[in-house]
């Protein structure tokens, strides 16, 4: 565990200027109402595209997500951080008219809404699809929520915990005898998230053919459970109901962890001319031949005995041993990294995966994009913002609002 004493690990982190990084979707407005992590974490992949994402915040308290902690940086919590790079944040309170009228300002020259509130909400404020799509139909409503708009849950509460019970996962992950687990990261979040920029930029692709905008409905629990697909569709293809093994019950023979002389190794088998190889890497290429063991499905019915075989020969070599022979050999093997360890891998570092940028109160760490356009990786174009830190200039520069007017908003506790 590491100590809060001296420097923080980032501070080894390659340090990134700002670029102009993606501009693939450098054309395309997003007004972002959401808060927490699933929705800023669609925004932050459309921004990360090229997209003008400007994030819309409470006066005072701004996203949730700013308030998780400890751990706190400069004040700001890391989970915000993860998620809202290349945003400008705007304060504004929509329970003032004042401030609805600053959002409609924003939306008449905007492509996408993105919000996490349920629909009851949504009409209370104003900000629902029937009212919006009436002002602007070229408008991409984006709603994210735990249960969806519609069905009989669709006016609950939902975290990523309660979609990973609902969905299925926590039910399977951890060991038979351990109570169920929730994926080590907010999974349930982050999929939703992907959700929500994947069917906008579809929307964004059909409104050029239709001149229309859509109402976008993503549900927390369908994206966990869609996530859950080749399990479900096992189960409902033979009634076998999978049970919590610590990962040692795949479709594919020989695909979990093992000991070595020293650290654990991941080890994946997928085919018959990877099972082959493996067995010529540790020197017993007889029983890569034997047909016995030919097949997947052979192997499966073997399975136990196999894993004994192979977690004996695994035991006699250091981990770091085992990764160079299997990848002479491309046997698909790795490490079980902590995240202390992820931090410093070498390849990561050297794209500059992981980074440490300037932001208004210091340098903060980034999780890249990770994804190379035209060879390029780099995205990095601002840094998650200060609550507020880009009212003035949205308000002034982007809405041509004159000081006195924005003085009035300030005044009037809308902004």
């Amino acid at each position: 565990m590491l100590k809060d004493v001296g420097k923080p690990p980032f501070s080894e982190l390659p340090k990134m200027e700002s670029v102009e990084g993606h501009a693939l979707l450098e054309d395309m407005r997003v007004v972002d109402l959401s808060t927490s992590i699933a929705g800023p974490y669609g925004t932050q992949l459309l921004a990360d595209l090229g997209a003008t994402v400007i994030k819309v915040e409470k006066p005072g308290l701004g996203d949730d997500a700013r308030h998780w902690g400890p751990p706190f940086l400069h004040g700001q919590s890391p989970w915000y951080l993860s998620v809202n790079r290349n945003k400008h944040s705007l304060v504004l309170d929509l329970t003032h008219s004042e401030g609805l009228q600053v959002l409609e300002m924003l939306l008449s020259d905007a492509d996408v809404l993105v919000v996490n509130m349920t629909e009851r909400v949504q009409e209370k404020l104003g900000i629902d699809y029937a009212r919006l799509s009436a002002m602007f139909p070229r408008l991409i409503h984006a709603s994210l929520t735990g249960f969806g708009l519609q069905g009989t849950r669709s006016h609950l509460p939902c975290y990523d915990l309660i979609a990973e019970g609902y969905s299925g996962v926590m039910d399977l992950t951890g060991e038979a005898q351990n109570d169920p687990q929730k994926v080590g990261t907010p999974a349930a979040d982050l999929l939703a998230g992907q959700d929500v920029a994947m069917t906008v930029l579809a929307a964004y692709v059909a409104r050029t053919r239709s001149g229309r905008g859509v109402q976008i409905d993503v549900s927390m629990q369908a994206s966990m459970t869609r996530f859950m697909a080749p399990r479900l569709i096992s189960y409902l293809s033979s009634n076998e109901l999978p049970r919590r093994s610590g990962g040692k019950d795949s479709v594919i023979a020989i695909y979990q962890v093992f000991d070595t002389a020293d650290k654990q190794i991941s080890l994946g088998l997928g085919n018959d001319a990877i099972w082959r190889r493996f067995w010529v890497a540790v020197g017993q290429s007889e029983v890569g031949e034997n047909p016995h063991y030919g097949s997947n499905a052979e192997r499966r019915t073997y399975r136990e005995e196999i894993v004994i075989k192979i977690a004996d020969i695994l035991r006699s070599k250091p981990r770091d041993e085992w990764l160079s022979i299997l990848g002479d050999h491309r046997i698909p093997a790795g490490p079980i990294n902590r995240l202390d360890e992820v931090a410093r891998d070498e390849d990561l570092l050297q794209q500059k995966f992981l980074y440490q940028a300037e932001s208004a109160n210091g340098l903060v760490p980034q999780v890249g994009l990770g994804i190379a356009i035209n060879g390029r990786t780099a995205v990095h174009r601002k840094s998650p913002p200060m609550l507020g830190e880009d009212t003035d200039v949205i308000l002034g520069e982007m809405l041509k609002l004159s000081p006195d007017q924005i003085e009035q908003l300030r005044n009037a506790g809308a902004v």
